[in-house]
């Protein structure tokens, strides 16, 4: 039983009565977000009768995977040659970085070609992060220089993937405060500037949040969906501590699905999301 659900288990085991109370605290603290964790409270005490702790998990359980939509791992690459765009947004801290790198290799590996754009220029380190994880899984990586504008390195690498054929082009743009309004503009701007080679583009904006970060997740994914559409999420660090309940508040509250998650340090411990996966094995 995974992490979440097995405190679930023990806040409930060998009690004579349920303390409706703390189960409810329990499940708001997990980050489920209180308008569930109510709906899931009242459905237990509706049925009217002494309840065992299988069934808090169970119906839990099913809460949680009716949040999400069902799984959908398909990305529809090109058919006219050009390149599928794809912007990785999120403050910095969360993985983003990392999560690119992981991204492109994940693609990789069923035979797509890939090309990763640095435009998280501003942080000297992150382009290096970036150009190391390059070269350790043998993926270009397109970087500008230090403070270059980070739509120019987008446009640049634009201009590469459609010259190359080039299937997959991944963004990473600068670490965003999700409070610094000129920085949210700037994310607008990179969009508008690739939109200007394909109009289509991007294709898909990723905002990657780090789940042990519970209710700031949440926020973040408020204040950047206002900025730029969110298509979905990828969610790292979940390696099974139990963590991850607001990856079902953003779902809930704001109906981005999570589309990717990082359950490691190694390139392979990133993986499309999976509704059955997370009920069963990583919450």
């Amino acid at each position: 039983m995974a992490s979440f659900f097995k405190n679930l288990y023990n806040k409930v085991a060998n009690k004579a009565e349920i303390d409706w109370d703390e189960l409810e605290a329990a499940l708001v603290s997990s980050d489920l977000g209180v308008r569930l964790s109510m709906a899931i409270i009242e459905e237990l005490r509706g049925m009217g009768r002494k309840i065992s702790a299988d069934e808090v998990v169970e119906t839990t359980r099913e809460h949680i995977a009716n949040v999400f939509p069902d799984d959908d791992h398909t990305l529809d690459l090109r058919e006219d040659g050009m390149p599928l765009v794809i912007l990785v947004v999120g403050v910095n801290g969360t993985g983003k970085t990392t999560s690119c790198a992981k991204l492109g290799h994940l693609f990789a590996q069923h035979g797509v070609s890939v090309l990763l754009a640095a435009a998280d220029t501003f942080r000297a380190a992150a382009v290096e992060q970036l150009e190391r994880w390059g070269e350790r899984l043998n993926i270009p990586v397109l970087k500008g220089a230090h403070h270059a504008d980070p739509a120019s390195v987008c446009y640049t690498a634009h201009q590469k993937a459609i010259a190359d054929g080039t299937q997959i082009l991944i963004c990473d743009t600068a670490g965003r405060l999700h409070t610094r309004h000129n920085l949210m503009e700037e994310l607008g701007k990179i969009q508008r500037t690739i939109a200007k080679q394909d109009e289509t583009a991007p294709h898909l904006t990723l905002l990657v949040v780090d789940a042990t970060t519970g209710s700031n997740a949440l926020n973040q994914a408020r204040e950047f969906n206002k900025a730029v559409p969110i298509d979905g999420v990828i969610v790292t660090k979940l390696d099974g501590s139990g963590k991850g309940g607001v990856t079902v508040a953003i779902q809930k509250e704001l109906g981005i699905p999570p589309r990717f998650i990082g359950t490691g340090e190694e390139p392979d411990q990133f993986d499309a999301f999976s509704k059955k996966n997370f009920v069963e094995q990583v919450l």
